[in-house]
């Protein structure tokens, strides 16, 4: 499309001609895939990861554990023979503010305050103040930190990267070790690998089970984890079932994932397969398969049973891997040690023939309009065709508004109900979030102090997230959670709005019979409308995640005037005075907060409904008008590179699945 693209830079320029000039220049974007991977240190996820990417020596492990705050991601260089690592820091404000919060309400088991504080001052911590502790001395090597840049590193191998970044993501298990570690600073950490076909269009991304106390890392969290439309559950074979931290990640991010975010599938990947007693050769391989088959089905059966919600929205398979096995092939074979099953999932996301059609079937549309563009004596069939569509326009609009409207008066009744419920229950909800069952004097108040300073996040005594606006909402979102579900699937084969937007069609195809003569024209529309169907799709995938999180959002706005003004009770019985500060505020708001996070939600949804319609209307009645309203025979002919495009076409659409 290049060719024809230079083309119609040497032609006059007009509305039509910029208009295909845009079109074309559409057909080359591609959105990346993203894989989430989460698992506590030493289940072995750098090593699972190295493995399938094809690199021993990449994520750093076995000397140092993972720390719990940095993302990391891994890609395809597209543009390099170099392994390239791009590392972004937090703010230096965000940090001297963390600090502050460190020095003046730590706890004294707040491991990942220590750790934190070690890495990067030693022992100076413990002895000076925050602004001591912001000197410039401290961030030598690091200057991009103090004028919030990008640090970029180039490497010839995986190996030579790994050891200029592991002072980025991972905290040493050495006590002595005097080298000073920046990942306390470090938001995300993106790597990207040359010569990895597999990761072309996917990226995998190293996520924190829990989010972070620090607003952005946790922002990025919360994005990432929303992104994600495939998710690792990593766990050590042998604690599968038992690993609390496991199954707490899905408790933990199953609203950011689910109605709150894009993901189809989990996998839940059982590491370290081949660790058996001594056994002699012959029977290693039969102890490994028959314990393999035995996790499975043990971990589908726990999944059923605490997560039977899960069971609804998310495809859910078992995995139990072996990366030694993989690399030594001494007792299995390669295809029993389950990494190519999992190399074949990534492939399966990366795989580019649904978009090698949407790129050709675009082509096609475009060109089709090119050529149409050319014929004479139709302006007849132009004008009864522009006739007939705009009459389908108009019908096909109100149907659909129809369609959308029956399904905000659904949730509107879901949340009313919903409100009642909150009104009923928040007082018990708060009580157990504000006096916790063996949870009293000091560490309960510095935890309860870096809430209502946090906007009411903050880590449990067990080091479980807590959030009092979540848990205020909780009703709200239950009310609606079956309803969105429905409503806005994940997996791409059920289309939002209970199939509406996939309904919506012109039937461009089945005028061709009647207006022969516009034929191409009409080819180029069924195109548009296609792609703007897939666009207007992707846009409700992302626009629902804010429509979700507003019920939420709506409470937290609602909650700073009590998170404010507890901030800054000190002294004697400054505890019970935070308790009742915050108990009051939501007894007095709770016939109106939570009835403006009704509201609230239903205007974004009002909103969603205006935006998908104005963007059919306008895109397609564009389109419309510039292909029938339009002759410009001055454009070249294009007839050779069309009859191209549709063998290419015609061979993907008999050929779906290429592998």
């Amino acid at each position: 499309m290049k060719v024809v693209q230079m083309k119609l830079q040497d032609e006059e320029k007009t509305e039509l001609n910029d208009f295909l000039k845009n079109k074309i220049s559409d057909l080359e974007t591609r959105k990346r895939k993203l894989v989430g991977v989460f698992g506590r240190t030493g289940a072995g996820k750098s090593s699972l990861i190295n493995a399938i990417v094809g690199e021993k020596n990449l994520l750093p492990s076995g000397s140092v554990c993972a720390c719990t705050s940095v993302t990391f991601k891994v890609e395809a260089n597209n543009d390099s023979k170099k392994y390239e690592a791009e590392i972004e820091f937090i703010k230096k404000e965000d940090w001297k503010e963390e600090l502050w919060f460190y020095k003046n309400l730590l706890d004294d088991d707040d491991d990942d305050a220590r750790e934190k504080l070690t890495a990067l001052y030693r022992e100076d911590w413990k002895s000076k103040s925050v602004e001591e502790l912001m000197d410039r001395k401290y961030f030598r090597e690091i200057p991009e930190f103090l004028t919030w840049n990008k640090k970029t590193l180039k490497c010839e191998s995986a190996e030579e990267l790994s050891d200029k970044i592991v002072k980025y993501v991972s905290a040493s298990n050495e006590e002595e070790d005097a080298v000073r570690q920046y990942w306390p600073l470090v938001e995300c950490v993106t790597v990207r690998l040359p010569n990895k076909d597999l990761l072309q269009h996917v990226t995998l991304v190293d996520l924190p089970g829990n989010g972070d106390r620090n607003k952005s890392r946790d922002n990025m969290w919360k994005k990432m984890v929303g992104s994600c439309s495939t998710v690792w559950i990593v766990a050590d074979i042998n604690r599968a079932v038992a690993e609390k931290e496991a199954w707490e990640i899905l408790q933990n991010a199953n609203s950011l994932m689910g109605n709150g975010g894009e993901c189809q599938r989990i996998h839940f990947i059982c590491t370290k397969s081949d660790n058996v007693d001594d056994q002699s050769g012959a029977a290693v391989r039969d102890v490994v398969l028959k314990r393999n088959q035995v996790a499975k089905r043990k971990v589908n059966a726990e999944f059923k049973k605490q997560y039977p919600q899960c069971s609804k929205q998310f495809s859910f398979e078992v995995f139990t891997v072996s990366r030694n096995e993989f690399i030594e092939r001494k007792h299995l074979q390669p295809d029993e040690t389950e990494i190519p099953k999992l190399r074949d999932v990534l492939q399966s996301l990366n795989n580019n023939h649904s978009e090698a059609l949407n790129y050709v079937s675009g082509a096609r549309g475009i060109l089709s309009l090119i050529q149409g563009t050319r014929c004479r004596g139709v302006a007849d069939s132009k004008m009864q065709a522009f006739s007939v569509l705009e009459e389908k326009m108009r019908h096909e609009l109100k149907v659909l508004q129809k369609a959308i409207d029956e399904i905000y008066r659904t949730f509107e009744q879901c949340l009313t109900e919903g409100v009642e419920e909150s009104q009923h229950s928040c007082k018990g909800h708060l009580k157990s979030l504000l006096h916790p069952p063996r949870e009293t004097g000091i560490g309960f108040h510095n935890r309860l102090k870096f809430a209502v300073k946090k906007n009411g996040v903050f880590k449990a005594k067990n080091g479980r997230k807590k959030n009092i606006n979540m848990t205020l909402s909780s009703e709200l979102t239950g009310s609606i959670d079956e309803e969105f579900r429905k409503t806005f699937p994940n997996e791409d084969k059920s289309g939002p709005f209970n199939g509406a937007i996939d309904l919506f069609s012109l039937d461009t195809e089945g005028m061709i019979k009647t207006y022969k003569d516009v034929d191409l024209q009409m080819h180029f529309l069924k195109t548009e409308e296609d792609k703007l169907k897939t666009k207007l799709k992707e846009i409700i995938r992302e626009d629902k995640k804010t429509v979700y999180s507003s019920l939420t959002a709506t409470i937290e706005e609602n909650m700073q005037k009590c998170y404010t003004d507890a901030a800054t009770i000190t002294g004697t019985g400054s505890l019970e005075n935070m308790r009742r500060t915050i108990q009051d505020h939501v007894h007095d708001k709770k016939d109106t907060m939570f009835q403006m996070a009704k509201d609230n939600m239903l205007k974004q949804l009002k909103e969603l409904k205006g935006k998908i319609l104005k963007n059919l209307e306008e895109t397609l009645m564009e389109s419309i008008e510039l292909s029938l309203w339009t002759d410009d025979c001055s454009f070249p002919d294009v007839s050779v590179e069309l009859d191209l495009v549709e063998t290419f076409y015609s061979h993907l659409e008999a050929n779906p699945n290429p592998n």
